[in-house]
């Protein structure tokens, strides 16, 4: 049996248990220091490094281990360049044998005490959901494979995360996800999205149980949508791009007509990925946001959730033009339309994007006011 002594983010017990693969009850924990180390938080980075140092660093030394679990340490510390070596800590005031995550990456610059408390409260819950998936792949997957995926991984942990924070949705019934029982996941693909393959029951409304079905879910991220209004010149700005989807669907006119749009990045609110997509897309500075929904793209088949916005512009002619983020393979043209131009487009179903329509008739519904005419 092992004994690895961990003082960073894994003294987090939620995040260890997930991790380890097993109930935090069963981890036989005890606190302990290892002599002459200190532990310093990574400049830029949400995670600390162990460096020698005068005094103790503290931390958690976890006993008996098996070489199993060992390895699922391993494979998602590996994710950070660490890899252990062997030390000698102070636990109940006895040394002790043990193994410590260390890395030898030079890039990485000390930026003063690091908080486990402070970290837990900001990164904690939305960590141990990213972790939930990393550690589904070990075993499955290489390591450079999940890294590779890792910032989806964050960014679908962030949506689980805004799921079980936000929801002001209307549920007559009352029924919640504790009447969904007996579930068992596969993820038969996994790379920028995955899809899961779930097998469940759920609550009947007779009060009965429903018979085992099978539902394969699209799992993607949060997504931000903003439609820039100008209230003076009473114009909006729409971008044109290819679009893979009306592509696979056979669509002779796979580049379409839609407001800004962008995926929510992990530990990013809505309002900042709303402006960073102005930017990115369309080089926009938008002042006031308004909420125009918060809803489910299609939840028959996948998680996308929408945040969708109306942001106040300034849009002159010159504002119009080719823009996009290379690294993403970006080539997005944008175009100006008056209010009456727009509708003329929703009437004639000349829109044939969802959000876009729906930011529309918002927008005509509160024209007034935001012209201030109403």
């Amino acid at each position: 049996m092992n004994n690895v002594f961990v003082y960073g983010t894994l003294r987090h017990v939620p995040l260890l248990a997930t991790v380890i693969g097993r109930d935090a009850e069963t981890l036989k924990l005890r606190k302990g220091g290892l002599p002459n180390h200190a532990v310093f938080a990574v400049k830029d980075q949400d995670f600390p490094i162990l460096k020698p140092a005068d005094g103790t660093a503290t931390g958690l030394l976890i006993s008996d281990l098996s070489d199993t679990e060992v390895e699922r340490l391993r494979f998602y510390e590996g994710s950070y360049d660490y890899d252990l070596t062997d030390a000698v800590v102070v636990a109940d005031e006895i040394e002790c044998a043990a193994r410590v995550f260390k890395s030898d990456n030079e890039g990485w610059v000390p930026g003063g005490a690091w908080s486990l408390e402070n970290w837990a409260q900001r990164f904690g819950d939305v960590t141990v959901l990213r972790a939930i998936e990393e550690m589904s792949y070990f075993g499955v997957r290489s390591r450079q494979d999940v890294d590779r995926m890792l910032p989806m991984i964050k960014a679908r942990a962030t949506a689980k995360l805004q799921a079980k924070r936000r929801n002001d949705a209307l549920s007559p019934s009352g029924m919640t996800a504790a009447d969904v029982s007996d579930v068992t996941l596969e993820r038969p693909y996994a790379e920028y999205f995955t899809l899961d393959e779930f097998d469940l029951t759920f609550r009947r409304y007779d009060g009965a149980q429903s018979e085992m079905v099978k539902r394969a879910v699209f799992v993607a991220t949060d997504a931000v949508i903003v439609l820039p209004y100008d209230p003076v010149r009473d114009r909006v700005l729409l971008i044109e791009q290819f679009r893979p989807g009306p592509f696979a669907r056979g669509d002779d006119l796979p580049w379409q007509l839609e407001p800004i749009a962008g995926r929510l990045d992990a530990d990013e609110s809505p309002e900042t990925c709303a402006r960073r997509e102005a930017q990115e897309e369309a080089g926009l500075e938008l002042s006031a946001l308004h909420e125009v929904a918060n809803c489910y793209a299609s939840p028959g088949c996948s998680t996308e959730f929408y945040n969708i916005y109306l942001g106040l512009a300034d849009l002159p002619d010159e504002v119009v033009g080719v823009s996009g983020l290379e690294q993403e393979a970006e080539d997005i043209r944008s175009y100006v339309y008056s209010f009456d131009e727009l509708m003329q487009m929703v009437d004639r179903m000349q829109v044939v994007n969802a959000p876009l329509v729906l930011a529309a008739l918002w927008l005509a519904r509160h024209r007034g006011r935001l012209r201030g005419t109403a």
